[in-house]
């Protein structure tokens, strides 16, 4: 498939798990109206609220599984492809911590690839909540995953890894096509940091961005940055939202992808590769 339409969803999840699969079926209701084929959910689309990851993650690794069953039901429905932000899964090593997973469903609502994020969030920001630190609840994943779609080779990651281009680079090594970035980036950093780092981790990789961020005043609190946006290999931004609840669309086009990295072939002049650290 050379053309697809492709969406970024933005909410306001908040901690209501019922609430929040509402708000995304709505949502990804109006981008398949829009013809979307591939769909991206915010980072903590179903449940934004520290406390409960774990006991949502304990189900999520189970049988019961309530999000990843309404995700199957969602791609069945509408026949898109979806990618599920982030969603807990508890660790079967820890018992009190979950892996933060981004999930791929195929349009027949099957699972058929997971990310778990890298690089979590422990940083002070000048904000209102001040420091923050996702190692009290998550352990971090290990691998870089891209999996081949109708719609080239999709690379996933989430949030914070937005800030560690080699992580991007290794998968520019693997030839991806586009890049998804569920996130939910404080509005301190984001207003600051979100724009700028999707447009480059675009232009550098020669791929597109989809940005799916959360938008606004969360209930818990929490202040996310909204802007969610789809950004093409030459870092044109095709479609942005401003702060609330959001549906960015927009056309991927992997021809003209592939003229702009014959005309300038980044990967055949790179002088450096990256190793992971151990």
């Amino acid at each position: 498939m050379t053309v697809a339409t492709i969406a970024a969803i933005q909410m306001l999840s908040g901690s209501k798990l019922d609430e929040n699969l509402a708000r995304a079926e709505m949502l990804m209701a109006q981008a398949v109206a829009q013809g979307a084929q591939l769909v991206v959910l915010p980072e903590v689309f179903a449940m934004f609220a520290s406390a409960q990851q774990y006991a949502v993650g304990v189900a999520e690794a189970t049988g019961k599984a309530p999000i990843r069953q309404f995700l199957a039901q969602q791609a069945r429905k509408h026949k898109v492809w979806i990618v599920a932000g982030s969603i807990p899964i508890a660790d079967a090593g820890s018992s009190s911590k979950v892996y933060a997973a981004s999930l791929l469903f195929n349009d027949r609502g099957e699972e058929c690839a997971r990310y778990n994020k890298l690089h979590l969030f422990d940083v002070d920001v000048a904000d209102k909540q001040g420091s923050y630190k996702e190692s009290n609840t998550f352990v971090p994943g290990n691998d870089v995953v891209v999996f081949a779609t109708p719609f080239g080779r999709l690379g996933m990651a989430i949030c914070y890894d937005l800030r560690f281009p080699e992580f991007f680079r290794a998968m520019f090594a693997e030839g991806v096509d586009v890049i998804s970035v569920p996130a939910a980036f404080t509005r301190k950093t984001g207003e600051a940091h979100w724009l700028p780092l999707l447009r480059a981790r675009a232009i550098e990789n020669q791929c597109y961005i989809i940005g799916a961020n959360q938008g606004g005043d969360h209930d818990n609190g929490r202040e996310t940055s909204g802007g969610s946006a789809i950004i093409d290999g030459w870092g044109q931004i095709l479609a942005q939202a401003d702060k609330g609840e959001a549906c960015v669309v927009a056309n991927m086009d992997l021809a003209s992808l592939q003229q702009l990295r014959l005309a300038m072939p980044i990967q055949q002049h790179q002088r450096f590769t990256v190793q992971a650290k151990n």
